[in-house]
């Protein structure tokens, strides 16, 4: 079942993405960067948030850095959080706004 989106996760979306890009942002998130990540099985929307926001940064608001973002995640999240620089730091994401 997919893991719908937490609120600060939907804040950061509208803040990177036009209006019409975000339904396939979303759409993105939810389907692709979920609880199908590597031991994203018991993901819930707040504890999704480290990986989801960590994808958006690296993506800038363009759809195409957004899936290379994520099909990283998908490989290995780690990666992703190193990237965005919300590795060593678990509480690091939420302080990011685009």
């Amino acid at each position: 079942m997919a893991v719908e989106l937490s609120e600060g996760t939907m804040q950061r979306i509208e803040r990177l993405f036009s209006v019409d890009e975000r339904a396939a942002v979303v759409d993105i998130l939810v389907h692709q960067c979920g609880n199908n990540l590597p031991f994203g099985e018991e993901g819930t929307p707040t504890s999704l948030e480290r990986i989801r926001f960590a994808v958006l940064k690296l993506s800038e608001g363009d759809l195409t850095k957004l899936l290379s973002a994520v099909h990283h995640a998908q490989i290995d999240w780690r990666d992703v959080l190193v990237w965005a620089e919300f590795g060593r730091d678990t509480r690091a994401h939420l302080g990011w706004w685009p």
